[in-house]
């Protein structure tokens, strides 16, 4: 009688109950059936843990508008005085808000929830790292890593079993064509699967060769070597490198009975497979499985032809799980020096912003699928010139200066390229090209009518680069759709269909500028109307 009163109360605060049923269903997974909770006092904590969600998100645009968000920038959210998970289903509520509004806010609720679920993913990777190595799944291993990188996916290990469970089951079903009385098909329950005999392990690998490679198509990725995507295990149609390919191999082999054994060979990473007695330390009684090149079985000498050029013995010997992650980790932060840390960081230290700018462009010259990399730089290089300027105060852009006659456009317009026909949208602008004169030179800007001396546009590109457009080589777009961009909730607010509204904080800097984008839109599409 007493809970069914405590259930008339809470319908008068909270109707129908729809807080635990419909509001916040993502919730239900912290209660059990069987907890006696007080609703009413879980809705008031949800409830101001939405608040004080609501006001840290807001604070983030004014404080870190002029350089990406700080590792300090998040030790409010480390004191919080509301349940994690409260916080964490506010910023999913905030992500799932209409697609066109609340762009700013949804920029650094991605960025926060991202911080949180990192951090919470590496609590899991200590814990796994503080296991006896005989404890240690590959496979989970790479799972954590996969989910490190890509906090906002949903990356599982029981999906990420699943799929290999399903893989091995196809193996199965493929060796039992070729030998019905194989021992891996008749696994004990609760044993630990081994298959002694080198024949029957052959066969194994043979079907495991025939599943993977001929019917499910894996592949090593060699067109798109560097991708780090070729890192992650949880892909269902996967491309890779040596080491993701060879964790999945391995974890499958092994659910058969047959134990194959990480190699961390120089350049190309490789199982190996004992030919002799079990536990030998010759090299030469192993078979060496390249699992990026469809499971070839290889020699010794083969192993060097691979790479070519001769190796001691000791990067034949077969390394841990901790070890495993380590390699994988490795590449991964390679890949991030190859594009972003290395250089960007490199180049600071030893140039001046201008001609950093200067190097950054002549590679998208020389490289242009590189675009999306040095945008990024780019990006990241004039904010720091940005902020030098910040010392004495932001730069406010008044189009009524006498200076700022020539500037066409405005803020927010989206605009096609003349010569390249991406989609762009404006989000600053120069009433002259800023670059210095090596860039200038290398961009060719003085094959223009009107060379340097034109206002340029600094612009957000459709692929996810940023770029600085001459004025002549832009024109409206006349069917705007929004400009799918990373940064694009960093400044701005919304889109309306037609034009993207500045936030805040990109709006002190252009203030004039919102007044000539909607008379521009008015006035085009009336056009295109008619």
């Amino acid at each position: 009688m007493e809970k069914a009163n405590e259930i008339v109360d809470l319908k008068r605060f909270v109707p129908g109950l729809k807080w635990a049923l419909v509001g916040w269903p993502s919730l239900l997974k912290y209660y059990s059936q069987t907890d006696n909770v007080n609703w009413l006092k879980e809705y008031k904590a949800r409830h101001n843990a939405g608040l004080e969600t609501q006001r840290i998100v807001a604070s983030f645009s004014k404080r870190f508008f002029s350089e990406h968000v700080p590792c300090d920038g998040f030790s409010d959210i480390e004191t919080l005085g509301c349940p994690g998970h409260f916080f964490e289903d506010e910023l999913m509520s905030i992500l799932n808000m209409e697609g066109r509004k609340c762009l700013t806010w949804k920029y650094y609720a991605k960025k926060i929830l991202y911080f949180l679920r990192q951090q919470n993913i590496l609590k899991n990777l200590k814990a796994y790292l503080e296991r006896p190595g005989d404890q240690l799944s590959f496979l989970e291993g790479a799972v954590l890593i996969d989910q490190y990188c890509n906090p906002l996916s949903d990356i599982c290990l029981t999906s990420v079993q699943a799929q290999v469970d399903d893989i091995t089951d196809k193996v199965r079903k493929a060796l039992r064509t070729k030998n019905p009385r194989h021992p891996s098909l008749t696994p004990k329950a609760g044993e630990v699967l081994i298959v002694p005999d080198v024949e029957f392990q052959r066969q194994v690998l043979d079907a495991v060769n025939c599943v993977l490679y001929e019917q499910l198509k894996y592949k090593g990725n060699e067109m798109d070597y560097y991708n780090s995507l070729n890192s992650y295990i949880h892909q269902a149609s996967m491309t890779g490198i040596p080491i993701s390919l060879s964790v999945l191999y391995l974890t499958i082999a092994r659910q058969l009975g047959v134990r194959l054994e990480p190699v961390n060979f120089p350049s190309h990473f490789l199982l190996r497979w004992c030919q002799g007695k079990e536990g030998s330390t010759d090299i030469f009684d192993y078979m060496y499985i390249d699992a990026f090149g469809k499971g070839k079985q290889l020699t010794v000498k083969e192993c060097e032809y691979l790479i070519g050029h001769h190796v001691t013995e000791e990067f034949y010997g077969v390394v841990t799980s901790k070890e495993v992650l380590q390699r994988m980790v490795g590449n991964l932060l390679n890949l991030g020096k190859r594009y972003y840390r290395h250089l960007f960081i490199n180049l600071v230290v030893f140039l001046s912003l201008l001609k950093v700018l200067d190097i950054l462009q002549h590679v998208q010259v020389l490289d242009p699928s590189q675009h999306g990399a040095v945008g990024y730089l780019v990006q990241h290089t004039l904010e720091h010139i940005e902020r030098r300027k910040e010392e004495v105060g932001p730069e406010v852009k008044h189009r009524s200066d006498e200076k700022h006659k020539d500037i066409c456009f405005s803020i927010g317009l989206v605009m096609k390229h003349k010569r390249y026909g991406y989609n762009c949208v404006i989000y600053g602008w120069d009433p002259t090209c800023m670059m210095g004169q090596e860039w200038i030179r290398n961009m060719n800007v003085h094959s223009l009518p009107h060379g340097p001396h034109q206002p340029f546009y600094n612009v957000l590109v459709e692929d996810g680069s940023c770029r600085y457009a001459a004025q002549e080589n832009l024109e409206y777009n006349l069917e705007p759709n929004e400009i799918p961009h990373p940064d694009i909730g960093r400044y701005f607010s919304e889109f309306t269909g037609t034009h993207y509204l500045a936030n805040a904080e990109l709006e002190i800097r252009y203030p004039e500028d919102l007044e000539l984008t909607c008379a521009t839109i008015q006035k085009i599409y009336s056009t295109v109307k008619e």
